[in-house]
């Protein structure tokens, strides 16, 4: 019987006499171990995000997360229906050789979590900015992950990413984090349709509020928004406003570039851009907006 186990003992012909109790102590163990290994972990928590990745946000992707229109031309004119993330429609007009459409836009909406506020924000090179190719640290909802901050992300924290239909909308931590459960309520509570033209409108329930147009924080407008441009370029910031020439301020991203800014209302629609000063004085004087 004891030479069924002489290829345990290969080189080892001192130690047979030991090698039948052994493999006995060992047969009786494995039950034990068996039935360690198959306890159930500790539960999920019951709201049941996991860390199982989504496989659409973590393919690497960096086309521009923008949308693209075609305007109608009137005479030296282009003309386009937007539509603004918290579901109004306007028409913009403009000076043809602005170039305003072909530019692309991207939503802009800031949000209130139990007296906290965030910016849902579309990066312009898509979720590649976020995901740099790799894996979230957990889900929060089938269309939500939590991503590690970037390098060199400065005081930004950890990274909240929505997938609505093609769009993809950041939020990221800033100072204090969220708490988990407040993480959850905001992936569950935000919801986000594409209109048949491709603008994205998002509807928030309790505890998570839209902030709405001309809500200010700091003097930064929260509001809906649609940005025209972006990465290196020319920039143009639509904000609704009401009221707009008592208490517009210029966005954040507008005058965070480090480049000259102008700003001008058009009824309760503020024209924020930044750019050369050719392109900064087409944009002011030739941008037309008609809420609908």
């Amino acid at each position: 019987m004891a030479d069924r186990f002489d290829v345990i003992e290969v080189g080892e012909r001192g130690r047979r006499r030991w090698v039948g109790p052994a493999v006995v102590v060992a047969l009786l163990l494995i039950p034990v171990v068996s039935l360690l290994i198959s306890r159930d972990p500790e539960p999920a928590p019951p709201v049941g995000p996991t860390s199982e990745p989504i496989r659409s946000l973590t393919k690497i992707d960096s086309a521009p997360n923008i949308l693209t229109v075609r305007p109608a031309a009137k005479g030296g004119e282009e003309v386009m229906d937007v539509v603004f993330p918290h579901g109004v429609r306007a028409e913009v007009r403009y000076p043809a050789e602005l170039g305003l459409a072909a530019m692309g836009s991207r939503p802009f909406q800031g949000i209130w979590i139990d007296g906290q506020y965030r910016q849902l924000s579309a990066p312009y090179n898509g979720e590649f900015e976020v995901t740099a190719g790799g894996r979230p640290i957990r889900n929060y909802a089938p269309n939500v992950t939590l991503w590690p901050p970037r390098a060199g992300s400065g005081y930004y924290g950890q990274v909240l990413l929505f997938a609505f239909g093609r769009w993809r909308l950041a939020m990221y931590d800033r100072g204090q984090g969220l708490r988990f459960e407040q993480r959850v309520a905001v992936a569950r509570g935000l919801q986000g349709r594409e209109t048949k033209d491709g603008y994205l409108v998002l509807s928030a329930r309790a505890p998570v509020r839209l902030a709405g147009p001309g809500e200010t924080v700091q003097g930064q407008p929260l509001g809906p928004q649609l940005w025209f441009g972006g990465g290196a370029g020319e920039m143009v910031a639509l904000v609704p406003t009401p009221g707009c020439g008592k208490k517009a301020g210029i966005p954040r991203v507008i005058e965070g570039r480090g480049r000259p800014t102008g700003s001008v209302c058009r009824g309760d629609v503020l024209v924020a851009v930044t750019g050369p000063q050719s392109f900064r004085k087409r944009a002011l004087a030739g941008i037309r907006i008609t809420l609908k």
